[in-house]
């Protein structure tokens, strides 16, 4: 049987890779020690989810580990090892939290990371490892770009080198990173490079929004989930600058872990990927609302700021043409219409479960 080890598998995207490859037949290792509440509050707890996983797939075993323990984390890979496929999907995620306590953020983000690599390289080096990076590894470089402002959103101009999107050749200096932003750089390279000098079967892969009905989005993480939990429920959605007309793209969880599964069938040693709903799936913050207000019926309840978020993106949009150019067999299965379908059935049933 095939041994995969899922670190953030109380999260969006660990718990959608347990059920996958659960479903496939691999004995899951899942390592959370729900930290998300620690960040996030109630609003972040992933017990539910965790406890979910282990009612519903049979060789799915819990490990309620910090990655920044190392003797912990040697000891999951002596004791459950050695992996086939290792998914490092564990992480502090907000940009504005991070700013808070830079030495939590970059001892989860950077130090937890190659804690898993090290450990990767001695106990199971044959593995293929998998990071989830972000688009934060650009900083406000996006912000640079030549922007149109439109009705509904901001657009890059046309005829521009990026017009279908950012790619890998972005530059990730000169810019104003966040305090997130640098320790998810400084594992990406740390990935990158165990790939490249000691030869393990790393990838990276740099995600635009990622989303799922999974999610437990906050308001410091998780904008597309939360901006639909806010109009199915009432509740009040701040949005920061841009006039509300900020453009994401948005992947979900099912679509990433879909990509994670070719790279396994053939890793690229170190390679680099840029990762989203690309023109796929994509939509301003605006065009959210009206979406999510058609489908629900209700009216978004909003305070607008005029203050945005220090770093915060005005237009991005993944190119991920070079994934697509070494992997064709992976497909979308969602656009923007469908995700947002399941992430308000999603909340609506939860809201209703509540406060039945």
């Amino acid at each position: 049987m095939k041994k995969i080890l899922i670190t953030g598998s109380g999260g969006l995207i660990g718990s959608e890779a347990a059920r996958f490859f659960g479903g496939l037949g691999f004995e899951v290792t899942g390592v959370d020690n729900n930290m998300r509440q620690y960040f996030f509050g109630a609003d972040g707890n992933t017990q539910p989810v965790v406890q979910a996983l282990l009612a519903s797939q049979k060789n799915f075993t819990h490990v309620g580990a910090d990655i920044r323990d190392e003797r912990t984390v040697e000891g999951v890979f002596k004791e459950r090892g050695p992996f086939d496929l290792i998914i490092h999907a564990a992480a502090q995620p907000s940009h504005d939290w991070a700013a808070r306590e830079p030495m939590t953020d970059f001892g989860v983000n950077a130090v937890g990371t190659l804690i898993m690599l090290e450990n990767t390289r001695k106990y199971s080096p044959e593995a293929v490892f998998i990071f989830t990076s972000t688009n934060k590894v650009y900083g406000d470089r996006p912000n640079e770009l030549p922007l149109q402002e439109l009705e509904t959103r901001w657009e890059i101009a046309p005829g521009h080198p990026f017009e279908k999107g950012i790619d890998e050749s972005m530059s990730l200096d000169r810019t104003l990173h966040s305090i997130f932003g640098v320790s998810k750089v400084s594992a990406d390279v740390m990935v990158q490079e165990y790939g490249r000098y000691f030869g393990l079967r790393t990838g990276v892969f740099r995600g635009g929004c990622l989303t799922g009905p999974f999610h437990r989005g906050v308001e410091l993480h998780g904008f597309l989930n939360y901006l639909v939990k806010c109009v199915v429920s009432g509740k009040k959605y701040r949005i920061f600058g841009y006039k509300g007309k900020q453009v994401r793209d948005n992947i979900h969880s099912r679509d990433l872990i879909g990509a994670f599964y070719q790279f396994y069938l053939n890793p690229r040693p170190g390679e680099v990927y840029n990762m989203g709903g690309s023109r796929h799936s994509h939509c301003s913050m605006i065009e959210a609302f009206a979406k999510v207000e058609e489908l629900t019926g209700k009216k978004a309840v909003t305070e607008y700021l005029d203050e945005p978020r220090k770093g915060d993106h005005i237009w991005y949009v993944s190119d991920v043409s070079k994934f697509q150019s070494h992997y064709p067999a992976w497909k979308y299965e969602y656009d923007i219409d469908r995700l947002l379908a399941e992430l308000t059935k999603a909340a609506s049933d939860q809201y209703r479960t509540s406060y039945a």
